[in-house]
C-alpha cells in the first residue's frame, strides 16, 4: 500500500501540472539509496535482495517511460491512433519517452489535466510497483542491487539493475503488456474524439472553401458565415503584436523538455508576427550562470513552486519573472500568438 501511495501521488501531482518526483522523492531519497546498498550486500552474501523500495523501483517500474508509466503511450499513438494529432505526438515523443523524458508527450497530447488520462495515469504506476513487489516477495526475484542512470530505457534498467535474472526479463515483458492494456481503451476514446473534431473541421473547410488568394470563397457558405470568417482573419492580422525593443526570454522547467515546447512556440510566433522576441529553454538549477543574459524568465508549472526563490535573483537583476499553470501552459505551447501575447502582457 505504501509504495502505491508514493507513486500514485507522484502521478497525481504531475497530472495537476506540478512536477511530482520533485515533491515526493525528497521524503524517500535516503531510504531508496540505502536499500540498494543493503540489497547488494545481501546479494553478495548469497541471499535474496528483498528490499523493494529502491531508486530503481521508481526509475524503471513506477515511472516506466516517465511519470505515469507512459512508455507504451507513444507507441499506441503512433501505431494505432487514427487522428493526425495523436499520430504526430507519437512520432515526436517516442524517442524521448524511451529515455524517460515524457514532457513532450504530457503537454503535446496533452495528458496533463486531460480527463481521458486521469485513471490510467494514476493507476498504471501503482499496478507496476505492485507487480514488482509480487515478483520479489512471492516469486523470489531479486530487487534492485545496482543504481543506473535514470534515463536508461526502463526495460533495460529493470533487467540490469536487478542482476540480469530470468524473472526480471519476464517482468519487463509483463509490465509492457499490462501497461499497454491499461492505456489502450483510454487512448482509443481520446483518439475517437479528436478524429471526430478533425472530420468536423475538414467538412467546415470544404464547405467554406478558400481561394488561392487566401480569402474565403462564397461557395457553400452563407454571407453571414463568410463575413464571420473574414472578420476573424482580420482580427488575427490586427492583433499581431509589436515591441519597441528586443526581449530575450528564458523558459525553465525541471529537465528542459517542457520548456523547449514554449520556447519553440515563442520563436515561431516571433517569426510569424515579426516581433523582436528570442526564446531559449533551460532546466531549473542550471540557470544561475545564464539568467543575467535574459530580460524575462518564465517558469513552467512543474517548477512553479520555486517562484519565491528565483524572484530574489530576478529582482536583483531587474528581470521580469512569470509563472504559469498547467492548462495555461498547454495553451501557450500550442498557440504561438497566445505565447507572444503572454510575454507582451508581462513586460508592459
Amino acid at each position: 500500500l505504501g509504495i502505491c501511495i508514493i507513486w500514485g501521488m507522484m502521478a497525481l501531482f504531475w497530472f495537476a501540472g506540478v512536477h511530482g518526483p520533485s515533491i515526493v522523492e525528497p521524503a524517500i531519497a535516503a531510504i531508496i539509496y540505502a536499500n540498494v546498498a543493503t540489497n547488494l550486500q545481501l546479494h553478495n552474501a548469497g541471499e535474496q535482495a528483498s528490499n523493494v523500495l529502491t531508486v530503481g523501483l521508481g526509475n524503471f517500474v513506477g515511472t516506466m517511460g516517465g511519470t505515469g508509466a507512459t512508455l507504451v503511450v507513444p507507441f499506441i499513438f503512433l501505431l494505432l491512433a487514427r487522428s493526425k494529432q495523436l499520430k504526430a505526438v507519437g512520432k515526436a515523443s517516442v524517442v524521448p519517452v524511451c529515455f524517460a523524458v515524457n514532457e513532450p508527450l504530457l503537454f503535446a497530447a496533452p495528458m496533463i489535466l486531460n480527463p481521458y488520462f486521469f485513471i490510467p495515469f494514476l493507476l498504471t504506476p501503482m499496478i507496476n510497483v505492485c507487480l514488482f513487489k509480487f515478483f520479489v516477495d512471492v516469486i523470489g526475484m531479486n530487487s534492485f542491487i545496482y543504481v543506473l542512470p535514470w534515463a536508461t530505457p526502463a526495460p533495460i534498467g529493470l533487467i540490469l539493475g536487478t542482476g540480469m535474472g530470468l524473472w526480471a526479463l519476464v517482468l519487463a515483458v509483463l509490465l509492457i503488456v499490462v501497461d499497454f492494456l491499461i492505456y489502450l481503451p483510454f487512448c482509443k476514446a481520446y483518439d475517437n474524439e479528436l478524429l471526430a473534431k478533425e472530420a468536423k473541421n475538414a467538412e467546415l473547410e470544404a464547405a467554406v472553401g478558400v481561394s488561392q488568394a487566401g480569402q474565403p470563397a462564397m461557395v457553400g457558405a452563407t454571407g453571414t458565415d463568410t463575413f464571420a470568417i473574414m472578420n476573424n482573419n482580420a482580427q488575427v492580422e490586427e492583433s499581431a503584436p509589436t515591441l519597441e525593443k528586443s526581449i530575450n526570454v528564458l523558459v525553465l522547467c525541471a529537465g528542459a523538455g517542457t520548456s523547449a515546447m514554449l520556447a519553440n512556440a515563442l520563436t515561431e510566433g516571433a517569426k510569424q508576427y515579426n516581433v523582436p522576441i528570442t526564446a531559449s529553454a533551460g532546466a531549473y538549477g542550471s540557470h544561475y550562470e545564464i539568467m543575467k543574459d535574459f530580460d524575462m524568465v518564465i517558469l513552467a508549472p512543474q517548477v512553479g513552486s520555486y517562484y519565491d526563490d528565483i524572484k530574489e535573483d530576478t529582482d536583483r537583476l531587474n528581470i521580469k519573472l512569470a509563472a504559469t499553470k498547467g492548462a495555461e501552459y498547454i495553451n501557450l505551447t500550442r498557440n504561438s500568438q497566445k505565447a507572444i501575447d503572454f510575454v507582451l502582457e508581462q513586460v508592459k
